[in-house]
């Protein structure tokens, strides 16, 4: 179909570089949803992976790679290679407060400032495809069929059942989109397949042979509320019987001897003197805990299992030589149970009333149920916190990216890498040129290829903001501030080489790092556009487990 015009596109011509002598390379960017840092075989996780392992070894794992701190900020950066300031998406839309009213910082969709990768690569000679997850904006002139994309099969919101047409939230019925026409789901739908296989037919039917193609694949696996087929359940039964600390100690063994992590690293688990520890539950706890674990991981391995079909597709056509993929997270893993996503009245009666959450249901069509904070810091091993948080386990997130003709096999890279480095170096590679009409914005992003190249990444600072969140990384120092109890209230300071998970606040020591790192990231505010507010709802402010509750909203 035609793909729409605007202002912002970018204006892209060719570049004379050695890229662009050859034929462009395919970008196959596939994003899974809340998974955390060590949940994938190559990221030291028990869950089996074969095919992401295969990518890794295959291409290049990224050991310190960063996301935004949720879905929708993580995915403006990644798809235009700004920060999620200046695009519109300050925070999302669901978390919007009335001091953001009227600023185009906070709009909560992605606007039109900065062309998307698709719009770029569209006028560049190729055909774009998505399938999954947008999360990006609703109207009309927002939807991927107006951002780039030839053929697209997307849920708009940020979440919905896996198996059918359920609410993620008490009013916040999902709407699928085929083209830019709502449609509805099939009755053997289950999200990760589906989503894959239109992918899959884009790919076989819709392509011009001819033409490179970027192919944008958003899964929702593995978020709220978990579900998965049964057979995939099964395959986990009795594996996370041991709690918590066993599967997170096993995970931290299987990283060192992996080398994602230095041998000095020790997992960091905020919540350990706050929240019930595994031997304080009841047995029917424990069983259910246990459960929970199961259908996640059972969602992570039918991901896996449906990128291996893409990938042997890919072989079967012999383009995946020809062709950039990158695998990531878009955060963390989701931190909350039910309680904790409670944000209105009326919210958990739905629950109550319309779902079966008995433990021989959990995981099936019927049921809702989340991972909570517990499980979501075993995903996020070694760091603390997760999504929603600014801290290592909500932002540093498992990544591989492969190109045979460009990536040497089964390397590992450990430069301090963004979401926002994707779209400038998929340029990079495909030699395109690219100058925004708005000539006052330029790409925060920068192209890493040359670090497969055995050439150092210019050293430069990484800032976020995110709902009173605040974290700017320079080298091996990291600077936060998190409103108590999960942090400080004020500037706390890590050094990352002798402390990886960030356990121990050396602010007192170092108050002249302290000093210049929180200028930069006051620099990084007023450039970006930054408008702090209180963070008033539920939402990663309350964490709750089992009747327990810490923290509040702010008011």
């Amino acid at each position: 179909m035609k793909v729409k015009k605007y202002g912002a596109l970018l204006v892209s011509v060719l570049m004379c570089s050695p890229f662009a002598l050859a034929k462009k390379p395919n970008v196959l960017l596939i994003v899974a949803d809340d998974v955390g840092f060590s949940d994938i075989q190559p990221f030291g996780s028990e869950i089996q992976t074969p095919n992401l392992q295969k990518l890794a070894q295959q291409g290049a794992t990224l050991s310190n790679f960063y996301s935004g701190p949720t879905c929708s900020v993580t995915r403006s950066m990644l798809l235009t290679g700004q920060d999620n300031h200046q695009v519109g998406m300050g925070t999302m839309a669901e978390l919007l407060q009335p001091e953001h009213e009227g600023n185009e910082g906070y709009q909560g969709v992605l606007n039109h400032k900065a062309a998307t990768l698709a719009e770029i690569l569209h006028q560049n000679g190729y055909q774009s495809f998505m399938s999954g997850k947008w999360h990006l904006g609703k109207k009309p002139e927002l939807i991927p069929s107006a951002r780039g994309f030839d053929q697209s099969f997307v849920l708009l919101q940020g979440g919905a059942g896996h198996f059918d047409e359920t609410p993620l939230l008490l009013n916040y019925d999902p709407i699928y989109l085929e083209n830019g026409k709502k449609v509805s789901l099939p009755n053997d739908f289950y999200s990760t397949d589906y989503y894959t296989n239109k992918m899959l037919n884009f790919l076989e039917t819709s392509r011009d042979k001819e033409k490179p193609f970027f192919a944008y694949l958003a899964l929702t696996s593995a978020h709220w509320p978990l579900q998965a087929p049964d057979q995939y359940i099964e395959k986990y039964k009795g594996q996370y019987k041991d709690g918590y600390e066993a599967i997170r100690q096993n995970r931290l063994a299987r990283l060192k001897q992996q080398g994602i992590i230095p041998q000095n690293t020790q997992a960091n688990n905020p919540f350990e003197q706050q929240l019930k520890p595994w031997e304080a539950l009841t047995a029917e706890q424990q069983a259910r805990e246990t459960k929970a674990m199961q259908v996640y991981a059972a969602m992570i391995d039918n991901m896996d299992a449906n990128i291996g079909k893409i990938l042997n597709y890919l072989k079967e056509k012999n383009e995946l030589d020809n062709t950039i993929v990158l695998f990531i997270s878009d955060n963390g893993p989701e931190v909350s149970d039910i309680q904790g996503l409670d944000e209105s009245d009326g919210f958990m009666a739905w629950v109550n009333s319309s779902f079966d959450n008995s433990l021989e249901n959990m995981g099936r069509k019927g049921s809702y149920i989340a991972l909570g904070p517990q499980w979501a810091q075993v995903a996020a091993t070694p760091y603390p916190y997760t999504k929603g948080f600014l801290a290592d386990g909500g932002i540093h997130v498992p990544a591989i990216m492969s190109y045979p003709k460009k990536i040497p096999a089964g390397i590992m890279k450990n430069e301090n890498l963004h979401v926002m480095d994707f779209v400038p170096t998929v340029l990079d590679y495909a030699g395109i040129r690219h100058v925004q009409q708005d000539k006052s914005l330029k790409f925060e992003g920068v192209s890493f290829a040359n670090i497969f190249k055995n050439k150092q990444l210019k050293n430069r600072t990484l800032n976020w903001e995110f709902n009173n969140r605040k974290v700017i990384h320079d080298r091996n120092w990291v600077l936060l501030e998190q409103a108590k109890p999960y942090g400080t209230g004020s500037w706390q300071l890590f050094n990352r080489d002798t402390d990886p998970a960030m356990k121990v606040d050396v602010a007192q020591q170092f108050p002249e790092q302290v000093t210049k790192m929180s200028k930069q990231w006051q620099q990084y505010a007023k450039r970006v556009g930054v408008v702090e507010a209180p963070a008033r709802y539920n939402y990663t402010q309350r964490i709750c487990f089992y009747g327990d509750c810490i923290g509040q909203p702010e008011k």
